[in-house]
């Protein structure tokens, strides 16, 4: 696929967060984020083991971000609650880590940083290839 027939993503990841989660994947092997839209942590993209937060129907997969670490590429799938998804479908979302106390179960939570979400509107472009690609 070129560039311009590529559907567009709705979720990337920022560099350091990146290099956090390749040092997470060594001491806790396969990852996955999940953003509910609950209170308390809620609002925050939680990480978690591969399969240690059981997704169903209700939840819809944004994408897999593809994270090269010194121990090669690895991708971690991003979910996001259907409910939520309704009200953020129209948004990219960055996944990002700052300095703070994590979520009380992601990953993180004991490292001193947080993962958080940097979100903009996709572009008309963005959104009708998601659309064409019924993503």
């Amino acid at each position: 696929m070129t560039e311009t027939t590529r559907p567009a993503d709705r979720v990337a990841l920022t560099p350091a967060a990146g290099a956090f989660l390749a040092s997470l994947r060594r001491r806790h092997g396969e990852l996955m984020f999940h953003q509910s839209g609950g209170c308390c942590d809620g609002s925050s993209p939680m990480c978690f083991a591969d399969g240690d937060f059981i997704t169903s129907d209700a939840d819809v997969l944004l994408g897999d971000l593809t994270v090269t670490g010194p121990d090669g590429d690895f991708t971690v799938p991003v979910w996001m609650s259907r409910f939520q998804f309704d009200y953020w479908k129209h948004t990219h979302l960055t996944i990002d880590v700052v300095p703070g106390r994590g979520a009380g179960f992601s990953l993180e939570a004991p490292e001193g940083v947080r993962f958080l979400i940097r979100s903009r509107l996709l572009t008309d472009d963005e959104l009708e290839r998601l659309e064409a690609a019924q993503l």
